[in-house]
């Protein structure tokens, strides 16, 4: 079996190191134990030779006494042997255990590390691990680990602001351009047919741009985490007010909505974002779906959860291509999601708005075909008056 855990690696350390330095103790040990005693014997001076009978018996005597304490010793030796290693092998015990305890002490700075890692996302780059403790190995990796973070975080918040900033400056010349081509298409003589179309080209053409660099703009401020005009709305109210406003283009492509509108479901943010965040899942619904189809909207109160689940009929879409869907700019094929329009920003909004709002957005292909659109956001205490 494969050890693959650091604290199980220290612990087979410590537990064979005790062992072999036990068995060599041990060794040595009965080496000495076992080693030959000699006996020295001093020959008796010149004194009168006993009777044959008497001397007979004492040699006799001596040979059983001698008998007897080699016994006695081998005994005595192999008791101390049998203690010494039932002591080893207690001790081995002992030693894995105290190898385990100890390797877990000596890792749980980088058990914290590791799961303070994993809590830190693109979302909360601001958090640090800040290990407290001596200036030893473990504290310079999590100064190293900070510092990354500190550079991740500045990286982002540079992208963002780049991204807010260039959608800024973009709108200015988009702003010319409509009113120089409103002032050209506005002159008393009537304008060649030629270049009526071409007009309307270019009016589409900025509206779309115009569309891109709005949503641009969302999703950076949602992104950044910019909440100004934090206060409590009605997600159920917003969902409504969705689709109040979009029955006519409901009505064009002759589409059926299905409402299941469950309670107010008060939430606490920005009002103008998590209507934006209602109005493209609406949106998306509406666009990515086929000609007298089907919308199913439902919002649900789960436990100071709400929930809101938008589902669409369709064609069977590939779960792999939807689950990156909440990416910027990653659309299916128009032949498989309807007229194919769009910036291809509107689902990575919500999903950035959701997550602005300490919520998430969930992702998933219908197995008998269309999409699933699911948002869940912590509910406020209160309903606004």
């Amino acid at each position: 079996m494969r050890i693959r855990t650091v604290r199980a690696r220290f612990t087979a350390l410590y537990g064979v190191v005790f062992f072999l330095s036990g068995a060599v103790l041990l060794a040595i040990a009965g080496g000495v134990a076992l080693s030959p005693t000699r006996v020295s014997t001093v020959a008796p001076g010149p004194e009168p030779a006993p009777a044959g009978s008497a001397l007979t018996q004492a040699q006799t005597q001596i040979a059983w006494l001698q008998r007897q304490l080699t016994e006695q010793q081998a005994a005595n030796t192999r008791q101390l042997l049998a203690g010494a290693a039932i002591a080893l092998a207690v001790m081995a015990v002992v030693s894995i255990v105290l190898g385990r305890v100890i390797a877990g002490h000596v890792l749980r700075p980088l058990r914290t590390i590791t799961a303070a890692t994993r809590r830190i996302t693109a979302d909360n780059l601001h958090e640090r691990l800040a290990v407290p403790g001596p200036a030893d190995e473990v504290k310079d990796l999590a100064d190293t680990i900070d510092e990354l973070l500190e550079r991740l975080e500045d990286s982002f918040a540079a992208q963002r602001r780049f991204v807010a900033d260039a959608s800024h400056e973009l709108r200015t010349p988009l702003t010319t351009m409509r009113a120089a081509l409103d002032v050209a298409m506005a002159k008393p003589e009537p304008a060649p047919p030629r270049t009526v179309v071409l007009a309307d080209r270019l009016r589409t053409e900025l509206d779309e741009i115009d569309r891109l660099l709005e949503g641009l703009l969302a999703l950076a401020r949602a992104q950044h985490g910019e909440l100004p005009d934090r206060t409590t709305v009605s997600l159920a109210g917003l969902v409504s007010e969705s689709v109040a406003a979009r029955a006519p283009d409901i009505a064009a492509r002759g589409l059926t909505v299905h409402e299941a509108l469950g309670g107010d479901l008060p939430v606490r943010g920005s009002r103008a974002l998590l209507g934006r965040m209602v109005e493209n899942i609406i949106d998306n619904a509406i666009r990515h779906n086929h000609d007298r189809g089907w919308i199913r909207v439902a919002t649900a109160d789960d436990g100071g959860t709400g929930h809101l689940v938008v589902e669409t009929g369709g064609e069977i879409l590939d779960p792999r291509q939807v689950a990156g869907l909440a990416r910027p700019f990653r659309r299916l094929g128009a032949d498989r999601t309807g007229t194919g329009d769009g910036t291809g920003l509107g689902l990575s909004i919500v999903a950035a708005v959701a997550t602005a709002h300490g919520g998430a957005l969930d992702l998933r292909a219908r197995p008998d075909g269309g999409l699933r659109v699911a948002v869940s956001l912590p509910l406020a205490v209160a309903v606004p008056a």
